[in-house]
C-alpha cells in the first residue's frame, strides 16, 4: 500500500499516532500494545528519513518520539481531552446516581441528559471546587 502525503500531513499523522499510542498505551505499564509502539516506531522513523530530525529520537537501537515533539503541544491536546472525559463520565456517573439509574438506563434519555447538564454546567464555572466527600 502506497499513500502519498505532504509533509504538513504527515505531521498530523504522527501527531494522530502518538496520541492513539498514548490513549491505548499509556497506563498499562509493561502489559503495552506492542505492536502499536512498532508502528509508531515505524512512522517516526519515516519522520527521520524525510527530514523531520527534530520530531524523533534514536534510543538503544529504537526510534521514539523526540523530546521536542513530546515538549510541542502534543500533551496539551492529550489532557483538554482527558479532561473532557473526565467531567462528561463524572456528570453521567452523578446523573445517573441521582436519578437511581446506576444499573440501568432509562428508557428515555432527557431526564438523564438535563441532570448530566447541570453537572457539566457547574463544572464549566467552578471545576472540582464545589465538589465535595462525605464520610471522609
Amino acid at each position: 500500500m502506497n499513500i502519498e502525503l505532504s509533509d504538513k500531513e504527515f505531521r498530523r499523522l504522527l501527531d494522530m499516532v502518538y496520541i492513539g499510542n498514548w490513549i491505548l498505551n499509556s497506563a498499562r505499564g509493561e502489559d503495552r500494545f506492542a505492536d502499536y509502539d512498532e508502528l509508531q516506531e515505524k512512522l517516526f522513523s519515516l519522520g527521520l528519513k524525510n527530514g523531520m530530525s527534530a520530531l524523533a529520537t534514536r534510543w538503544m537501537g529504537h526510534v521514539f518520539p523526540s523530546q521536542a515533539f513530546e515538549d510541542g503541544g502534543i500533551h496539551e491536546a492529550i489532557a483538554d481531552y482527558e479532561d473532557a472525559v473526565f467531567y462528561n463520565i463524572l456528570a453521567e456517573e452523578l446523573a445517573r446516581r441521582d436519578l437511581g439509574l446506576v444499573e440501568s438506563d432509562p428508557e428515555d434519555y432527557t431526564e438523564l441528559s438535563a441532570r448530566m447538564e447541570e453537572y457539566l454546567s457547574e463544572f464549566d464555572k467552578n471545576g472540582l471546587d464545589t465538589v465535595t466527600v462525605d464520610n471522609l
